[in-house]
């Protein structure tokens, strides 16, 4: 009889030793189960809460870079085309650096000058005789803009120069033109910084964007940031770039409109929007050459 009780004693003994095994196992169980379902509902609200950031912030930025583009100028260099400046257009086509390093021999662009001046214009005291030997006369003044830092007296002597060359307008037959310091005269060529030129040829209805000159009224506006770099579509140098300035706002006065490029290599006519592009032209700043051929182009509507 003892020997068939201690027998049932232990068999008691293993069923309760099995029974809180299987318990420890289920409680493991149940453990490792709620910690895989808080990490992926951890995971899960991570992901949702980067990406709405991250959508967020592009659509901003989306609607912070759109812009309007501006008015055409009229009657300038400009004329046809928007706003888009030579520096503008520049800056699109840029392409990032391979280097860190300047290039040493990266020319130095020139300065374009202030972009506000005084409002007010002195006119230059120097005065010439009559150039060219037509019937039509015109005068004119020069004056130039406080602050610009540029002489009144010597940008009129570079004019009256450009004005007197044998292959400018003087080379028509018509037309002939004197540079005067006070009195009657028919027009003022005004040098001007970009703001001022903005607001005089705005006055007339025309945008010149900072950019270009125009011709309004008695007045040949020149914008200072062209007198003193000239363009990058222009490979002479600045003072033939004048020139161009110069024949060109004059011609309108005398009656001209756009022409554009006759020919690849041929030169451009001083009436084309050289600023815009040669169309394979070859630069060139004067109306006539040196015989007296007329250097024209296909009128422009």
């Amino acid at each position: 009889m003892r020997h068939t009780k201690s027998a049932a004693g232990g068999s008691r003994s293993a069923r309760r030793a099995e029974r809180r095994k299987t318990t420890s196992r289920r409680q493991r169980l149940l453990g490792l189960a709620a910690l895989a379902v808080v990490t992926l509902l951890a995971a899960g609200l991570v992901a949702r809460g980067g990406h709405g950031g991250d959508g967020g912030a592009q659509a901003r930025t989306a609607d912070t870079s759109r812009t309007s583009p501006s008015p055409e100028a009229v009657r300038t260099e400009a004329r046809g085309r928007p706003s888009a400046s030579p520096g503008a257009s520049a800056s699109a086509k840029a392409k990032p650096s391979t280097s860190p390093k300047a290039s040493p021999e990266a020319p130095e662009s020139p300065d374009p000058g202030p972009k506000s001046g005084t409002g007010l214009f002195t006119t230059a005291s120097a005065s010439g005789g009559l150039v060219g030997h037509g019937a039509t006369v015109r005068r004119y003044t020069v004056q130039v803009e406080g602050g610009s830092g540029i002489s009144a007296n010597e940008a009129a002597r570079q004019i009256e120069r450009v004005l007197a060359d044998p292959r400018g307008w003087t080379a028509d037959g018509r037309d002939s033109f004197q540079l005067v310091g006070s009195g009657p005269h028919d027009f003022d060529v005004k040098i001007a910084t970009p703001d001022t030129v903005d607001h005089l040829c705005g006055q007339a209805g025309l945008d010149t964007h900072g950019e270009v000159n125009c011709d309004v009224g008695s007045q040949v506006i020149v914008n200072l940031k062209r007198w003193l770099t000239g363009s990058p579509e222009f490979s002479g140098p600045v003072e033939e770039y004048r020139a161009l300035i110069i024949n060109h706002e004059v011609g309108h006065r005398i009656g001209h409109g756009h022409e554009t490029c006759p020919a690849p290599g041929r030169p451009a006519p001083a009436m084309m929007q050289q600023i815009y592009g040669l169309k394979g032209c070859a630069p060139n700043a004067w109306p006539y050459d040196r015989n007296g051929t007329y250097l024209g182009g296909p009128s422009v509507p």
